[in-house]
């Protein structure tokens, strides 16, 4: 069974989970090019967490960053033991969902270029490649050089759009 579920602190499987995220960027990409928060960054209160569990056990994770203008997914990262079966969905789903009840419509990320996987998961959920945005389109070339953008439009949350 797959539950997504909000984590309002760090906790070790948050941990955990983002310190593998860490390794497996760290083999791919130089620091400069690395744009993850840390973990304590994570739990600010514009960020959304989520630990996305199989039968119990946290085996994904991602978040969002509630911005005036737009949300960016944050930290988006499932074991590969775990991958195919429905788990990224799960938790961009949820991601889509709090961004929606915000007020949002405009969702945004930034992934590398050794994340096929993940880059067929965001567009297979509708997301299309777009411009480097804020902040990134700031930084110098060298610094987003593996970097790829995405952006998807949302709709808004019934509750919201009769409000």
């Amino acid at each position: 069974m797959l539950a997504i579920e909000r984590a309002p602190e760090p906790t070790d499987e948050a941990r955990v989970l983002i310190g593998e995220l860490e390794a497996v960027l760290a083999a791919e990409y130089p620091p400069e090019q690395r744009h993850g928060l840390l973990l304590e960054a994570i739990f600010h209160p514009q960020i959304r967490f989520f630990l996305a569990r199989l039968d119990g056990v946290a085996v994904g994770c991602g978040g969002v960053l509630l911005l005036a203008d737009f949300a960016e997914v944050k930290r988006m990262y499932v074991r590969q033991p775990q991958r195919g079966r429905g788990i990224g969905q799960a938790l961009l789903g949820r991601i889509e969902a709090e961004t929606s009840v915000a007020g949002l419509t405009l969702l945004r990320l930034e992934t590398g270029t050794a994340q096929r996987a993940a880059m067929r998961l965001y567009e297979k959920a509708g997301f299309r490649r777009c411009e480097a945005f804020h902040p990134y389109a700031a930084m110098p070339p060298e610094r987003i050089a593996g970097s790829v953008f995405f952006e998807k439009r949302l709709q808004l949350a019934e509750r919201q759009a009769t409000a």
